[in-house]
């Protein structure tokens, strides 16, 4: 009498499911947009800049040292910071080429 009768709910189907993903599934798409693929973007053209590095070009270490490469075998290069002065470092360890000329102006 003071208790009401309890119904079952109808089930949703396919298409309450779908919605109630839809937020999640529209979520990894804006983050493979937003972050994902600049970053594999990023990492193909540093990859192309390693492979391309030669004898004579200028470049910035991670460290922030400028040097001109006398020599480059596969992982490491030689760059030369200054007159008769040599260092050995690692090919990843270059972040940017810059355009020749640019230590003669320092």
């Amino acid at each position: 009498m003071f208790i009401s009768n309890a119904y079952a709910q109808s089930a949703g189907g396919i298409g309450g499911n779908l919605t109630s993903f839809l937020p999640i599934i529209l979520m990894f798409v804006v983050l493979y947009f937003l972050m994902i693929r600049p970053q594999m973007k990023r990492q193909k053209e540093q990859r192309a800049m390693m492979e391309a590095l030669a004898k004579g070009d200028e470049v910035v270490t991670a460290g922030g040292v400028l040097g001109k490469i006398t020599k480059v075998s596969d992982a490491y290069i030689t760059l030369e910071i200054a007159n008769g002065t040599e260092v050995v470092v690692q090919k990843v360890a270059v972040t940017m080429l810059l355009p020749k000329g640019t230590i003669k102006a320092l």
